[in-house]
């Protein structure tokens, strides 16, 4: 599914370093680490009738990233959620928006690899666009890839980092397929999750998602998790293969940009898609997202 260019979007004032700038005048340095290796963490936000869904988890989450990528200088909680709230109101956007959070290591004082060329501090932008949820009503189709997740051997993946090159190769794999996404495996063969989003299989009743040890593990998926345990639904994280989710009752993807969506195709193979618990869960989270958050003020 191609998103399409909403012309909301038009004019839009984009922050960057505590300035807003219409998008067409929104640019940052040739000597941004950002153009020098992708080196940078960042973080998506959904806004919900008025609200910041989730904020302070992708909050903490960008912090944990950008510590562990030994950013120096890093903004504050306070004043990336200051910086929010300004361009979503600048922009007047209090529904049906997603909000890009990129914080990189900064400007260099020439090119080169080495961090202790940063001697500017991080640059911060918050890019806010409408956006509804992009697999809004659609039944995914999915292909299985050969471009594997990143392992904790190579590149731990609870660092949110903007060096996602692997999970574009899995996603030009499922374009030149004439699908939706890919699932990409572990080291060992196991599911991971999808070039986007993390997966979900039903069984018997039962859900249940990959380990997070080469996935991302999702602000989305542990919502689902967490009101999987508070309504009484069994579930369970554990290494899936393939073929059980060939074999599943149902199959369905998790993340902040596309929500909940159902899996309708794996590899050509049809999913039953029968029972009702995806159902549930979709109308268990979209109920959250009318209460939960905090306030645009």
């Amino acid at each position: 599914m191609l998103q399409q260019f909403d012309s909301r979007n038009k004019d839009i004032k984009v922050w960057i370093n505590g300035e807003l700038y219409h998008r067409d005048n929104a640019k940052i340095s040739v000597f941004d680490s950002l153009t020098q290796g992708g080196d940078a963490v960042w973080e998506g936000i959904r806004v919900y009738n008025g609200r910041l869904f989730c904020l302070e988890k992708h909050l903490n989450r960008l912090m944990e990233s950008a510590k562990s990528m030994d950013f120096q200088n890093i903004p504050t909680k306070k004043n990336i959620k200051e910086a929010i709230i300004k361009t979503l109101k600048a922009n007047e956007m209090f529904d049906e928006s997603h909000i890009r959070i990129t914080l990189s290591r900064g400007e260099k004082i020439t090119s080169g690899m080495n961090p202790q060329l940063n001697q500017f501090g991080c640059t911060l932008i918050i890019l806010a666009e409408w956006k509804p949820a992009i697999y809004k009503g659609q039944k995914l189709k999915l292909i299985t890839s050969n471009i594997r997740r990143n392992s904790p051997l190579c590149l731990d993946s609870k660092i949110h980092h903007n060096n996602l090159i692997n999970n574009i190769l899995a996603k030009i794999e499922a374009n030149h397929a004439g699908v939706d996404d890919a699932i990409m495996l572990d080291l060992y063969g196991f599911v991971a999750e999808t070039n986007a989003t993390n997966i979900f299989m039903i069984k018997n009743n039962k859900v249940f998602t990959p380990l997070a040890d080469a996935c991302l593990p999702g602000i989305t998926r542990q919502t689902i998790i967490e009101l999987c345990e508070k309504n009484n639904i069994s579930c369970y994280e554990k290494n899936i293969s393939v073929t059980e989710l060939y074999n599943a009752d149902q199959v369905f993807t998790t993340g902040t940009m596309g929500e909940l969506a159902q899996v309708d195709q794996i590899d050509n193979r049809e999913i039953n898609n029968k029972g009702n618990i995806l159902e549930k869960l979709q109308v268990l989270f979209k109920s959250l997202t009318l209460v939960a958050g905090e306030e645009i003020k």
